[in-house]
């Protein structure tokens, strides 16, 4: 279902005053999140399709087998994606679809998919930016060990590589990952994501071999592209505020910033882990499995940092070393329990650009879950999620206005779709899916967005 027709909403001219006239607007999806089809044309199952079978794992049991059907719908939601107006759509590509079992050689009936998606954009004047792994590991490269195995790495790159071969004479921008704080600590860690495992050493392994995998394939990416090629790579990333200036609050603050931010970009940018982090994961028993040469590997040149933002936290103390936790803040949340902190937003982008300088930056995805309430055609009134973007694109443009190299923003998400441990129980569309009938319906947030990227481009 195309825009057209829908309800209006005047944009806000002021959300992007600050922003560059070149901006970057586009839209994102997962594959697991929205594809369905698990089971066709030679896909094998991933550790998302396991761990959404534990009783317990996901709520009421749901899973991603037919999800928003996005595999049978595909060119109705590339002309909806074109409808919104945007730039740029940015999509995953599922890794047991493309090279089933995650080894030997590709499966031509999926990668075929890909290909028929990018044709499909372009046609209708969207770029594609390709995410290669959306957290969705081939359920035989887990059972072999997983990301904390230093081979899971080299079996990345060489999947890499076969898509690039398929989609890289038509796609100019590649983001190796997505969020690998989720895929380490959530999915080895906490136990809340796909596999489930509650390993805090392998889940630092895992860290170790995430950035191995990304460095191993960017490289072999570069050397197999065309001068038109940019290499990212997608951190999810917060502001971690102390709850006071005691030595204990500035502390928990510092170990939160360092494994979720600097653990990551200090390897990616700087060629070397943080000492602090270093230590503070020894304390727990934990060490990165570094080899000669891995650091050079794993800063292998970046030509984006895609930042993904939801919300900030304060955080304080606790009475044990490494107990530390987060504090209520008494701001408004989103249906996650997420503080809605635009002001972390601005402060991150500004804090990003001075600790890693000659960086660009394009915010790869910002949104927010509401109790969404449809009328009887199905529409969704959904001012809080307005709000939420209109707040957070501003805070956006604060940031520009700071000296921050923001180049785009990507609204999460396009459409409803399965969220990961929340099954179909959170909405964070823009449009709506009717799970039942798989239609589509724009909600006042994709009429709203829609109008204020029309409205940037006039005012410029």
């Amino acid at each position: 279902m195309t825009i057209a027709g829908q309800r209006e909403d005047a944009a806000t001219a002021d959300v992007t005053a600050e922003l560059p006239a070149n901006f970057l607007w586009g839209v994102a999806t997962s594959a697991y999140q929205i594809e369905g089809a698990a089971a066709e044309d030679g896909r094998t199952p991933s550790i998302w399709d396991t761990f959404a079978r534990v009783p317990g794992a996901v709520h009421l049991g749901e899973h991603g087998d037919v999800a928003c059907d996005h595999y049978h719908r595909m060119p109705q939601d590339v002309e909806l994606i074109r409808s919104l107006g945007v730039d740029s759509y940015r999509f995953s590509v599922s890794w047991p679809r493309v090279q089933p079992g995650g080894r030997g050689p590709v499966n031509a009936a999926g990668v075929g998919f890909y290909d028929r998606l990018v044709d499909e954009l372009l046609a209708a004047g969207v770029a594609p930016w390709v995410t290669l792994y959306h957290w969705d590991l081939p359920q035989e490269l887990e059972d072999a060990g997983g990301w904390p195995e230093r081979d899971t790495a080299h079996r990345f790159a060489e999947y890499a590589g076969l898509v690039h071969d398929a989609l890289g004479d038509r796609v100019r921008t590649w983001t190796t990952l997505n969020e690998p704080w989720c895929s380490a600590v959530l999915g080895y860690d906490q136990g809340l994501h796909a596999p489930g495992r509650t390993n805090f050493p392998d889940a630092m392994r895992a860290v170790h071999h995430l950035l191995l995998g990304h460095g191993l394939a960017g490289q072999a990416l570069r050397a197999a592209a065309s001068a038109d090629f940019e290499l990212g790579i997608t951190l999810n990333m917060a502001t971690a505020y102390p709850a006071s200036d005691a030595a204990r609050d500035v502390d928990a603050a510092r170990r939160a910033d360092g494994l979720s931010t600097r653990i990551y970009l200090d390897p990616l940018v700087h060629g070397h882990y943080p000492e602090d982090v270093v230590r503070d994961i020894a304390e727990r028993g934990a060490v990165l499995p570094v080899r000669d040469g891995d650091l050079e590997i794993i800063s292998t040149p970046l030509d984006v940092l895609g930042v993904n933002y939801y919300s900030s936290h304060v955080h304080a103390g606790g009475d044990a070393p490494h107990e530390d936790r987060i504090v209520e803040s008494g701001l408004p949340v989103t249906a996650m329990g997420w503080d809605i902190v635009p002001q972390g937003f601005t402060d991150l982008l500004v804090r990003l650009s001075r600790d890693y300088p000659g960086l660009p930056m394009v915010i790869t995805e910002n949104g927010a879950a509401f109790e969404d309430s449809a009328d009887a055609d199905g529409f969704v009134d959904d001012v809080p999620r307005v709000e939420y973007i209109a707040d957070h694109i501003r805070a956006v443009g604060s940031a520009v206005a700071a000296g921050a190299d923001v180049r785009g923003y990507f609204a999460w998400s396009l459409m409803d779709n399965f969220e990961w441990a929340y099954g179909y129980d959170k909405r964070f569309g823009i449009v709506r899916v009717d799970y039942e009938t798989q239609t589509r319906t724009p909600k006042r947030s994709a009429l709203w967005y829609r109008d204020t990227i029309r409205a940037s481009r006039e005012e410029r």
